[in-house]
């Protein structure tokens, strides 16, 4: 499987010809969509969910996601599937099963909003906007670093409790040159610790799992 690392909360997974995107959000730049398959949407934040590119996306394309984002693509030419936790099923030719409800809380007077994980193949976790431990082994972890409802000794306990073989920063692009270095610091010292394969991919880097 390659694993290509876009723009603040996306990537785009593609094994034997197939393409599966996961949160192609507002803050993703294009040709992110070219060529996918299907798509995972973990909650309708528009840093996570693009109404305007899906509608533009081929008709044929399947998305899966949770009730709150379905009825927010309700008009949209995609065929959507409404998932929940405990859930499996094949997109793509990738297997993928759902873990957690809800988005991590953020600010005191906003409501939280639902939030999916996707387990993809049993080696990627993307948890979304939350920290989502599945309790199950986890190969590849893509591990939110930056957010306004996170904090540096939460993403470390998060990286502690699911202990994963690698991690790789997602959530990262509200950060400057400056907050970038310090997640790439931080990822190293945990790396150091876990002795596992913990840093942040450049938007557009990819890597085979």
């Amino acid at each position: 499987m390659k694993l290509t690392k876009y723009g603040h909360a996306c990537v785009r997974l593609e094994k034997d010809g197939k393409v599966l995107v996961v949160d192609p959000g507002t803050f993703t730049a294009d040709p992110v969509l070219d060529g996918a398959d299907a798509v995972l949407v973990t909650h309708e934040h528009a840093d996570h969910l693009d109404i305007d590119r899906l509608a533009a996306a081929s008709p044929g394309l399947e998305v899966w996601t949770c009730a709150a984002v379905a009825a927010e693509l309700s008009g949209v030419p995609v065929r959507v599937h409404v998932v929940e936790h405990g859930d499996d099923f094949q997109a793509a030719g990738f297997s993928v099963r759902v873990f957690g409800e809800w988005h991590a809380k953020n600010h005191p007077d906003v409501p939280i909003v639902s939030n999916v994980g996707f387990l993809v193949d049993d080696e990627v976790f993307y948890p979304g906007d939350a920290l989502t431990v599945p309790g199950v082994e986890v190969p590849t972890l893509l591990v939110p670093t930056n957010a306004p409802w996170m904090k540096l000794s939460e993403m470390v306990g998060y990286l502690r409790e699911v202990r994963p073989a690698r991690a790789f920063s997602t959530h990262d692009g509200l950060l400057n040159d400056f907050g970038l270095g310090l997640v790439d610091n931080y990822l190293r010292l945990e790396s150091d610790v876990q002795k596992a394969d913990m840093r942040r991919l450049k938007t557009g880097e990819s890597v085979t799992l």
